[in-house]
Order: structure tokens, then C-alpha cells, then sequence
């Protein structure tokens, strides 16, 4: 995956508009589902608790199958993008400890994955506007940056690729 730039603003209001829908769409459709259940099925207990949890996962899968087939669309660009970037960051997240163990020894791709992992973090949490941790950041890329130096490494973000993790 390649980083990219993404317009904050368009960003958060698209993904705001997405969150209302899911939630519209939850609400109306569990419990919709929810009442045509109880029609056609009543409980003479008068306990419809299973038929309210039925309305509410049939309206998930629905959410999901639209979410699925629409997020190509231009609409969903940055929103799709951003699932995609923390998608990837978690995959370098779930490695990191022994990329961090092999990038102490000059390991090159691991350098580059620690590398994509800060980058794309530090875009991710400006685009949530997660402040708090950026310091944190800075001390790990400033140690990344040192190790650069160490083993007299220039990273590229743009040969990043996933498949470097399947050796960690």
C-alpha cells in the first residue's frame, strides 16, 4: 500500500455521513426486521428477544453487503483509503517486535516497514485528529532515523510493500 494525500475536510465529512447512514440504516432496519418477525412468529411468553437480535444481525449483514459493494465508489474514496491504511498498519503492528529486533541489526525491510508504520500512523492520527500520541511518534522516528544512519540506510516509502512482513 502507498500513502496518499487525503483532504482532511472531505475525509470527516464523508465519514460522518457514512456513520449516520449505518446507524439510520440499524435503527430502521433492526427494528423493522424486528417487527415483521413478531408478527409472523409471536411468542405467547411475550419475550422477543431473539427476534429483536435477528433483526439486528440481518440488518449487519445487509450494512456490510452495501458497504462491500459501494466502496469503490468516489463517494467512499477516503473512507475506503483509511480502512485500507489501518488495515496495513495493523499488519506491521502485529510484527513489530520482531521487526524492531531484526531493524536493530540492519535488517533493511524492516527499517521500511517501520518506516511505512510511522508515516502512515502520524497520517492517520492527523486525519482523526489523535494528537496525543504524536510526541511518542516522534521519539520512534527519531530512533528509526538514528538506526538510518547507523547503517548508512536512505528508506523510500514507495518500494513499502506488505509481502516484506511475511519474512518477520
Amino acid at each position: 500500500m502507498q500513502l496518499l494525500d487525503i483532504d482532511k475536510t472531505r475525509y470527516r465529512k464523508h465519514l460522518n455521513i457514512v456513520i449516520a447512514a449505518c446507524i439510520a440504516a440499524l435503527v430502521a432496519g433492526s427494528l423493522g426486521f424486528a417487527r415483521i418477525l413478531i408478527v409472523a412468529f409471536p411468542d405467547p411468553d411475550g419475550s422477543h428477544f431473539h427476534w429483536n437480535l435477528t433483526g439486528v444481525v440481518l440488518t449487519c449483514v445487509i450494512i456490510a453487503a452495501v458497504l462491500k459493494q459501494v466502496q469503490y465508489h468516489p463517494f467512499m474514496y477516503e473512507v475506503n483509503y483509511v480502512w485500507q491504511l489501518k488495515q496495513a498498519l495493523n499488519k506491521v503492528t502485529r510484527k513489530m517486535a520482531k521487526v524492531k529486533v531484526a531493524a536493530q541489526q540492519g535488517d533493511v525491510d524492516a527499517m521500511l516497514a517501520m518506516h511505512f508504520s510511522y508515516s502512515g500512523s502520524r497520517q492517520l492520527w492527523q486525519l482523526d485528529d489523535n494528537m496525543l500520541t504524536m510526541e511518542e511518534l516522534g521519539i520512534w522516528q527519531a530512533e528509526l532515523d538514528a538506526l538510518t544512519k547507523q547503517y548508512q540506510v536512505t528508506l523510500d516509502l514507495a518500494r513499502y510493500d506488505s509481502a516484506l512482513l511475511d519474512k518477520f
